[in-house]
C-alpha cells in the first residue's frame, strides 16, 4: 500500500478532531487502518508530517517550499505590491489545504514533545519563508522608511500565522477571498512605502 497516497486521499485523516486523530487505533470509515499508518511513519508525529508535507506540497512533497513554483513566483516578482497580493493568494490556497492539519498539530503539541518539535519546525520554516519575501522587498528598496527586515520579516509572518486564518474564517466566518483581501492590503499598509495615485490589486 501507498501509504502517503492513501494520506492525501482520504478525507477523514485530514478533518479529524485532534483527539480522534491521535487516539484512534483504526477507523473503517477512513477506509485506511491508522494502525497501518502509524507503523508506516514509526510515530503519531511522523503521520501528521508527511500529511503536512503532502498538503503544502502536493505531489511534490519531496521539493521544499522555497523551491516550490508557487512561491518562486512570489520571489521573482519585481512589483512589491504584486508581490505582496501573490503572498496574500498563496496564503489562501495553502490555507485552504492544510488549515486543519495546522490546527490539529497546534493543539496537540503541548501534549507531545514529538509534534510540539514538528510544530516549532513548521513555525521556524515559514518565519524563514516569510523572511525571504521581506528581503526581496528591501532589496528594491520598497520597504517603508524606517522599517528594518527584521521587524518587517515579523510582521509578515504574524499576518501570515494560521491563528489569524482559524480566528477569521474559522471563527468569525470570513470567506477565504475576504481573507486573502484584508492580508493583502494589511501586508501592503505595513511593509510597503506609500505610493500615491495606486488602487489595491488583487493578485490572480
Amino acid at each position: 500500500m501507498d501509504v502517503r497516497a492513501e494520506l492525501i486521499a482520504t478525507p477523514a485523516l485530514s478533518v479529524r478532531s485532534p483527539v480522534r486523530l491521535l487516539d484512534d487505533a483504526s477507523d473503517a470509515e477512513a477506509g485506511v487502518a491508522l494502525k497501518t499508518v502509524y507503523v508506516a511513519f514509526d510515530t503519531k508525529s511522523g503521520v501528521l508530517r508527511a500529511l503536512w508535507n503532502l498538503l503544502l506540497r502536493g505531489d511534490r512533497d519531496d521539493v521544499p517550499v522555497a523551491q516550490q513554483q508557487w512561491y518562486r513566483e512570489v520571489l521573482d516578482e519585481h512589483d512589491p505590491e504584486r508581490q505582496l497580493r501573490l503572498n496574500a493568494s498563496n496564503s489562501r490556497r495553502v490555507k485552504m489545504r492544510i488549515g486543519a492539519v495546522l490546527e490539529v498539530i497546534r493543539s496537540a503539541a503541548p501534549a507531545d514533545p514529538d509534534i510540539e518539535a514538528l510544530w516549532n519546525r513548521i513555525q521556524t520554516e515559514f518565519h524563514a519563508n516569510q523572511g525571504e519575501i521581506v528581503k526581496a522587498l528591501d532589496s528594491r528598496k520598497a520597504l517603508r522608511p524606517g522599517l528594518d527586515v527584521a521587524r518587517a520579516t515579523d510582521i509578515l509572518w504574524t499576518l501570515n500565522n494560521p491563528d489569524l486564518w482559524q480566528l477569521l474564517v474559522g471563527r468569525r466566518g470570513w470567506t477565504p477571498e475576504e481573507y486573502e483581501q484584508w492580508f493583502g492590503d494589511a501586508a501592503c499598509s505595513q511593509l510597503l512605502r506609500p505610493r500615491t495615485g495606486k488602487k489595491p490589486r488583487k493578485a490572480r
